[in-house]
């Protein structure tokens, strides 16, 4: 799924409290992406790496350089994120709930990731298994989540305005 549905999807989950909690969950459902990807397109804006020509189907793993599937496995982990929820929730004494979208994150990609372009490896470090599943740009899967991320955040839109009118 593209970077900014996975922040969306976490924001609509567990993000609609407040402003605030809407950004926190928003943070955390682009969170792994930004962690793996985000340094290499970073430097591919400075000239620091030949960014790969994306097009309708992904570029060769090959031409991503090998920092970036070394952070994408603990970025998109179960078993890292439970372990970073357990101990913020020690630190805190109770639960960051809008984490929860850095879940959901890797719930989404286990299936609409092929094994052919960073297969989800939601188990490591204790298995190296992944999900051969399907291309979320293909656009099957694309134009029907954002059909329904529009749907879904056009019906909070309303909703929110009926509730400011009655209360005026």
């Amino acid at each position: 799924m593209d970077t900014v549905s996975h922040g969306l999807w976490g924001s609509f989950v567990f993000g609609r409290k407040r402003r605030r909690s809407f950004l926190l969950a928003f943070f955390f459902g682009v969170a792994p992406d930004l962690f793996s990807f985000g340094p290499f397109f970073a430097g591919s804006l400075f000239g620091l790496f030949i960014r790969p020509p994306f097009s309708a189907n992904p570029p060769p793993e090959s031409a991503i350089p090998s920092f970036v599937h070394l952070l994408y496995r603990p970025t998109h982990s179960l078993i890292i994120f439970a372990a970073i929820f357990l101990i913020i929730y020690l630190v805190r004494g109770k639960p960051l709930w809008e984490m929860s979208a850095w879940v959901l994150h890797i719930v989404y990609d286990i299936p609409l990731h092929t094994e052919h372009f960073f297969p989800t490896p939601f188990l490591w470090p204790i298995s190296s298994y992944t999900v051969d599943g399907w291309n979320w740009g293909n656009p099957w899967i694309f134009f029907p989540n954002i059909t329904l991320l529009a749907l879904l955040y056009a019906g909070l839109l309303v909703r929110r305005r009926r509730h400011v009118t009655r209360d005026i």
